[in-house]
C-alpha cells in the first residue's frame, strides 16, 4: 500500500498542537495571567489530544493495534512527566468507557439468548455449562493458589517500614472505611437467591450481570421448547441486536488509542512512582504470580485446540490492551467475543454463552491478588495464617467470585469477604489500596485472558472452533 506524502500544513499544525500543549502544561500558571486557570486546561487538554489524532490519523500509517499500544505508551510517559496536571484528558478516556459500556447490557442478554436457543437441546447446554463452570473453578482455585504460594515464599509483608505502614493506614483509611461499609451482611444463600430476579427490567437497568445472564439463559432454553414459528421471530429480533451491537464495538475501537492513552495517563498521574517504590515488594510479587498465570493459559489453548503460544498471545492482544486500560472484564466483553469469534475461530454459539458468564463468575487474576493481598496483611500485622487459614481462602475466594460485579475495583469488596472470614482486621485494606488501581489493570488482563481460554477450551471439546490456518504451529 502506497501512502501519500504527508502535507506540510498537517506537520505544521501538529508542531503547533504539541508547542501549545507543552507550553501548557510546563509554564506555571502565574506566568500565563491573564488566562484564568480553566481556559488554560481545556486550551493545553485539547491541544495534546488534537496533537495525537494528527499523529494517528495523518502522519504515522501504522495498523490499529500498534496505535493502541502506541497510546499506552504516550500515556505512561506523560502520566510521569506532567503528573496529576494530565488528569485534564480523562474525559476522553471516559468517554471511550462509556460508549463501550453502553453496549454490555445489551449485548450480554441478545448473545446469551441466541446463544442458548441456537444450541437448541438443553441436554448439551446443560454438558457446556458444567464444563465452564468446571474450567472457570478450576483455574480460579489454581490461581489462588499460586498467590498464595508466592505470598509465603517471598514475605512481601516482611519488608515494610513502621513508619510507612503508619502512613499508608493514616492516608487511606478513610477510603478503607468506604469500601468496608460497601460489604453488606449478605449471606451466601442470599448470595445465590440474588442471582434470580424478581424484576428484569430492573435487572437490566441496573446493570445486574448475573441476573442478567440468569434471565437470558431461561429465555434461551424456553424458545428451544415453544413452537418454531413463535419461536423464529424473537431469535432473529435478538440476532439481529447482537449484530448491530457488535458493529458498535468496531466503531467504538477506533477511537481505542485516545481513549487508552486518557485512561492510562490519568492512572499513571494519578498514583505516581513514588507509592509503587514503598509497596515494590508487594507489586512484584503480585505481578510476578499474574505473569505465572498469564504464562500457562497460551499451553492450556495449544493442548485444546493445537493453537501455538506465542500466535495465541499475538490473536488475543487487542482484548488484553482494553482490559489493561479499562480494568473492567465487562467493558471489555464486546472486545473478547469480537477476538474469540474472528480471531480464534470459536463459534458464536460458545463463544456468546461462554464469554458473559466468564466476565462476571471469572476472575483468576483477582483471585490471585486476593491471596497475595490476604498473606501480605497478615504478615504486616503479625498474624501467623495456618494451612487450615490458607484453604479457606482458597475456598472463600472461589466462591466470592461468583455474584461479583465483572467492575473496577471489586476485587476490594471481594478481599473485605476474606479478610472477615480468617480474622485479619479489615482496616488493613489501606494498605494496598495506593497501589491497587495499577494492580487491578494487570488482574483484569488476566480475567479476560482465562475468559478467552476458556472459550476455546469448552469450543475444542464441543468441535465448534475453526482456528485460522497461520495460528496453529
Amino acid at each position: 500500500m502506497i501512502h501519500q506524502p504527508i502535507k506540510p500544513a498537517v506537520v505544521g499544525s501538529f508542531l503547533i498542537c504539541l508547542l501549545l500543549a507543552a507550553a501548557g502544561y510546563m509554564i506555571p500558571g502565574e506566568n500565563l495571567h491573564p488566562f484564568s486557570p480553566a481556559l488554560i486546561q481545556m486550551v493545553r487538554a485539547s491541544a495534546l489530544v488534537l496533537a495525537l489524532i494528527l499523529l494517528f490519523e495523518t502522519i504515522l500509517h501504522i495498523q490499529l493495534l500498534n496505535k493502541i499500544l502506541l497510546g499506552m505508551v504516550l500515556g505512561v510517559v506523560l502520566g510521569l512527566q506532567f503528573g496529576a496536571q494530565i488528569a485534564e484528558v480523562k474525559p476522553v478516556g471516559t468517554a471511550f468507557l462509556r460508549l463501550i459500556q453502553m453496549i454490555v447490557v445489551p449485548l450480554v442478554l441478545a448473545s446469551l439468548i441466541v446463544g442458548t436457543a441456537s444450541l437448541g437441546d438443553p441436554k448439551k447446554l446443560g454438558r457446556i455449562g458444567i464444563k465452564t463452570f468446571a474450567y472457570y473453578l478450576s483455574t480460579t482455585a489454581m490461581a489462588i493458589t499460586i498467590g498464595l504460594l508466592m505470598a509465603n515464599i517471598f514475605q512481601p509483608g516482611s519488608g515494610l517500614s513502621p513508619e510507612a505502614q503508619a502512613q499508608l493506614l493514616q492516608n487511606y483509611q478513610g477510603q478503607a472505611s468506604e469500601k468496608m461499609a460497601q460489604m453488606g451482611k449478605t449471606s451466601i444463600t442470599e448470595t445465590l437467591l440474588n442471582i434470580i430476579p424478581t424484576n428484569p427490567v430492573d435487572a437490566l437497568s441496573s446493570g445486574k450481570m448475573l441476573q442478567i445472564i440468569f434471565f437470558a439463559i431461561f429465555t434461551g432454553i424456553a424458545l428451544t421448547i415453544i413452537p418454531e414459528n413463535k419461536s423464529r421471530p424473537v431469535i432473529a429480533f435478538f440476532d439481529g441486536l447482537n449484530e448491530a451491537m457488535l458493529k458498535i464495538v468496531l466503531i467504538a475501537i477506533k477511537i481505542a488509542p485516545y481513549g487508552v492513552f486518557a485512561l492510562i495517563a490519568d492512572a499513571v498521574g494519578s498514583f505516581g512512582l513514588d507509592i509503587i517504590f514503598t509497596l515494590l515488594k508487594y507489586t512484584l510479587v503480585t505481578t510476578g504470580g499474574l505473569l505465572i498465570m498469564a504464562s500457562i493459559y497460551p499451553f492450556i489453548a495449544r493442548t485444546f485446540s493445537g493453537i501455538s503460544p506465542y500466535k495465541y498471545i499475538k490473536a488475543i492482544r487487542p482484548a488484553q490492551i482494553i482490559a489493561f486500560s479499562t480494568s473492567s472484564s465487562g467493558a471489555t466483553l464486546p472486545v473478547t467475543m469480537e477476538v474469540s469469534e474472528e480471531n480464534l475461530g470459536v463459534s458464536n454459539n460458545i463463544a456468546s454463552f461462554v464469554l458473559p458468564l466468564g466476565a462476571t463468575v471469572n476472575m483468576d487474576g483477582t483471585a490471585l491478588y486476593q491471596g497475595v493481598a490476604s498473606i501480605f496483611i497478615a504478615q504486616v500485622y503479625g498474624i501467623h495464617l495456618g494451612v487450615g487459614d490458607q484453604l479457606m481462602i482458597v475456598l472463600t475466594a472461589t466462591l466470592a467470585s461468583i455474584g461479583t460485579a465483572a467492575a473496577p475495583g471489586v476485587g476490594l469488596l471481594m478481599l473485605v469477604m476474606i479478610l472477615k472470614q480468617v480474622g485479619i482486621p479489615l482496616e488493613g485494606i489501606a494498605l494496598i489500596l495506593s497501589v491497587d488501581r495499577l494492580l487491578d489493570m494487570f488482574r483484569t488482563v488476566i480475567n479476560v485472558t482465562s475468559d478467552l481460554t476458556a472459550s476455546v477450551v469448552v469450543a475444542s471439546t464441543e468441535n465448534q472452533i475453526q482456528p485460522p490456518e497461520e495460528l496453529r504451529s
